[in-house]
């Protein structure tokens, strides 16, 4: 199977320029919230709570598809992009169409979500 690997490597920094721009907008909104019942009543701020804390698991999303980003883009340095990490055969081409920065053959993956339940 080849690869076209500068194709991978510019989704990739596709990707991860597309999820550096939001992360400016989610720390906005993952900004701590005021207790001043004085400018915020009650209810507003039970939301602004549950949406910075939705902007939190937001911002530890991007950052952990930022470090499979990454580790991507540094597979395809080393050679190794479309190799399973575990069992070392050829990832399919339409699997990595349809996740570039999956890591396992589909097997393994099955396999390593049954043992982590």
């Amino acid at each position: 199977m080849t690869l076209d690997l500068q194709a991978y490597q510019e989704r990739l920094l596709d990707l991860q320029e597309q999820i550096m721009g939001i992360t400016d907008l989610v720390q906005d909104a993952a900004k701590t919230v005021e207790l001043d019942q004085n400018r915020v009543g009650r209810l507003s701020r039970m939301d602004a709570m549950q949406g910075q804390a939705m902007a939190m698991a937001s911002a530890d999303r991007q950052s952990h598809q930022l470090k499979l980003i990454a580790a991507a883009l540094q597979r395809i340095d080393d050679g190794d992009y479309g190799q399973c990490l575990e069992c070392d055969e050829a990832i399919p081409s339409a699997r990595l169409e349809a996740d570039p920065v999956t890591e396992f053959c589909i097997n393994c993956a099955a396999q390593r979500e049954r043992r982590d339940g």
